[in-house]
């Protein structure tokens, strides 16, 4: 069957109909294809094309292909897309009512309506999948309040900071996926249904009482960018690139932190495995995989920008390029962000070995250098004195908290007992006391909140 053919003196050659046959992907907007048909056939009542009963026997049709869709078999067809499929099989059970089902319609501004209904649900089940995900980092850090982690920069040990405080700021990270998210959607919220094919459909549609049915804020304003927009697909890919580039980034610190060069923490044996030939390996696969697989949603984000640069006005059928790279990143995705969220929830956290690489790194270098300058020290030489005492430390071979008050004292007289309770990991902690800062009273503070705005999330997206 086709919806087009009258101006052809002969069909398509079977291999372009294998080339440019599009079913084996867009069969999973079948359930958004039969809603958005189910709306239009009642506009299409509205304003007399359809009959009451024509109107009661398409209704009845879509519900009876509804049902036969839970045959696996149902989509083993050579049709030539999911619109076509639906209108084959509408009229299997409606009769020739199904002929009307298209009038006014163009595939255009369908696919657009399909795709932005199956989008908006595919980033509500995302957010979903983050909320959950973040409640995972929230347990974790109160699970262990109290480790004390080395934090740093360029890799090197740098400023002692909880545990929890770091998982915070994963949180952050995804809170603000979760808000791009919640825009992209907003974007996917306006339906192109009465566009037809790029001039705006030939019949009065009530557009408004459409988009209410189907659940859309707006409709379009333009018919040729209504027919032709893919931005809202590019908004979904950049928003789940910028997630799975979080993702990647904390698998990576994981995997570096379940070595045993660091031996700060250990995946759970749900997202490791061992090595064909070494008894001894525990590799930890999912994290890896999820490091892997950011570059293959990123790489889906890449090829709709290039799909889409040099397409002129209006639609064009480069655009059926659109949803195969959309759906396998929506796939990782949501496969990434549920096994990321079994690593959180299966990790072993191990705070000794973290404390000890804190006490000697000689993180609190920086606290011991502030506590001079509150004694009235300019920075600059607290700076240079401070360093000299770590110089002197690796010469020698001591940890920070091995300094007694006599021994800074030969460096600058102004160190005193507060200077020298800094040289403590976990005492210089409380050097941090900002809102946003790794000071525990402040850390609790911001798990508190953390806290209440995930319940705001989920009421949002419960809605």
């Amino acid at each position: 069957m086709k919806l087009w053919g009258g101006r052809f003196e002969s069909g398509p050659a079977e291999l372009f109909e294998r080339f440019s046959g599009s079913l084996r992907f867009d069969k999973r907007l079948f359930a958004a294809d039969v809603e958005g048909s189910r709306a239009f056939a009642n506009e299409l009542l509205r304003v007399g094309i359809l009959s009451a009963d024509e109107h009661g026997r398409i209704h009845a049709g879509f519900d009876a292909i509804l049902e036969q869709s839970k045959d696996p078999g149902f989509f083993d067809a050579d049709d030539e897309d999911i619109h076509t499929f639906v209108i084959r099989k509408l009229g299997e059970t409606a009769g020739a009512a199904a002929d009307k089902i298209h009038t006014g319609r163009s595939r255009n501004e369908q696919v657009a309506v399909d795709f932005r209904i199956w989008m908006k649900r595919e980033i509500r089940a995302d957010q979903q999948r983050l909320e959950a995900l973040m409640a995972a980092l929230l347990a974790l850090a109160r699970r262990v309040p109290d480790a004390l982690l080395p934090g740093y920069t360029h890799l090197r040990r740098a400023q002692g900071v909880l545990f929890a405080h770091y998982l915070l700021a994963y949180f952050e990270m995804f809170a603000r996926d979760w808000r791009r998210l919640s825009q992209a959607g907003e974007r996917a919220d306006v339906l192109p249904l009465g566009s037809g094919a790029l001039a705006g459909s030939g019949f009065p549609f009530d557009r408004q009482r459409m988009a209410g049915e189907l659940g859309f804020s707006a409709v379009s304003a333009n018919s040729l960018d209504a027919v032709s927009d893919r931005d809202f697909a590019l908004d979904f890919l950049y928003a789940a690139s910028v997630t799975m580039l979080h993702v990647s980034r904390l698998a990576e610190d994981w995997i570096l932190y379940s070595s045993e060069e660091f031996g700060f923490l250990e995946p759970g044996d749900a997202v490791s495995s061992g090595s064909s030939l070494m008894p001894q390996k525990r590799n930890p696969d999912a994290l890896e995989l999820l490091r892997g697989k950011a570059g293959r949603v990123c790489g889906h984000l890449h090829a709709l920008m290039l799909t889409l640069k040099g397409l002129p006005l209006a639609y064009n059928r480069d655009l059926q390029e659109d949803k195969e790279g959309v759906f396998d990143a929506a796939d990782q995705f949501a496969a990434s962000l549920e096994a990321l969220k079994l690593c959180v929830d299966t990790i072993g956290v191990h705070p000794r070995p973290m404390e000890q690489a804190a006490e000697e790194g000689w993180v609190c270098a920086a606290a011991l250098a502030e506590a001079l300058a509150r004694k009235g020290v300019p920075f600059h030489r607290a700076h240079q004195i401070v360093g000299g005492i770590v110089l002197a430390s690796i010469k020698q071979g001591k940890r920070a908290e091995d300094w007694s008050i006599d021994e800074l004292r030969a460096f600058a007289p102004e160190f005193d007992a507060e200077a020298q309770a800094a040289l403590r990991p976990r005492a210089a902690l409380e050097n941090h006391a900002v809102p946003g800062g790794t000071a525990p009273r402040f850390v609790a503070q911001a798990l508190d909140a953390a806290e209440s705005r995930l319940d705001d999330m989920k009421k949002q997206t419960a809605d």
